[in-house]
């Protein structure tokens, strides 16, 4: 299976082209994918989506296609507080779960950036990515079938900014004080080390303090503050960047 930090490699412009149209559009129909990009040449087709299902680039489930990476791709059961919650890697079909998790977090006018990643997704309709330029990776906590929290890692291609990653997360409040946000946070540490991270980060308004009393309690330091970064409700609220060394 595809590691997501690894570079890109077709060595064939065909595989490219699939790679990337299944990568745009998060799932497509095989046939769909064969129509679109190869028209009445299947023999082609076939033997190149055969050579990237081999290499562990694309993998194909009752005739649908979709990006083969699933980070750490376990599944772990909780019994924690009051509920019980699984731990699992995002797939395409959480896509509206997460999008209305964020949602209903960001309400709460504390989680800029996770208010913009909810904004990128919907808009793509794509959950996951992993091209040339960069690897969005999610974490869900569900409670029966329902996402309750989520674990957002983004990081870029560039070789200068390749050890480091942005993060979200968040928990719906009344899932909150269940121990939901540290096992997403394990979660992400765990995966984000093996595949060579060295630094996360994850920025927040001053007002939410909340979350940074969280980010402080498992590891994470204040590195910066920009000063009447975000204006909330007609008022100027600082930003605080907060990273955790892995």
């Amino acid at each position: 299976m595809m590691e997501v930090s690894e570079p890109l490699d077709f060595e064939h412009k065909d595989r490219k082209d699939i790679y990337e149209f299944v990568e745009r559009h998060g799932t497509v129909p095989k046939e769909k994918a064969y129509e679109e990009l190869f028209s009445r040449e299947e023999r082609r087709f076939r033997h190149q989506l055969a050579l990237l299902k081999r290499d562990g680039y694309i993998e194909e489930n009752d005739g649908v296609l979709r990006v083969s990476f699933e980070p750490h791709g376990k599944k772990e059961d909780f019994e924690e507080g009051e509920i019980g919650f699984t731990i699992r890697p995002a797939r395409q079909e959480d896509l509206g779960g997460v999008i209305s998790a964020i949602r209903e977090v960001v309400e709460e006018k504390r989680h800029i950036v996770a208010e913009s990643v909810a904004e990128q997704i919907d808009h793509q309709d794509v959950l996951l990515r992993h091209n040339e330029i960069g690897s969005r990776v999610f974490f869900v906590a569900l409670v029966e079938e329902d996402v309750v929290g989520w674990a957002h890692i983004e990081a870029k291609e560039m070789d200068k900014l390749s050890h480091t990653a942005e993060v979200t997360f968040g928990v719906i409040e009344e899932y909150r004080g269940n121990g939901v946000g540290k096992r997403l946070f394990e979660r992400t540490l765990e995966w984000s080390s093996s595949k060579g991270y060295e630094k996360l980060y994850q920025s927040v308004p001053a007002t939410n303090e909340e979350a940074i009393e969280f980010l402080e309690r498992n590891g994470c330091e204040v590195e910066s503050r920009r000063k009447r970064h975000y204006k909330i409700g007609g008022e100027y609220v600082d930003e605080v960047m907060l990273a955790i060394y892995l």
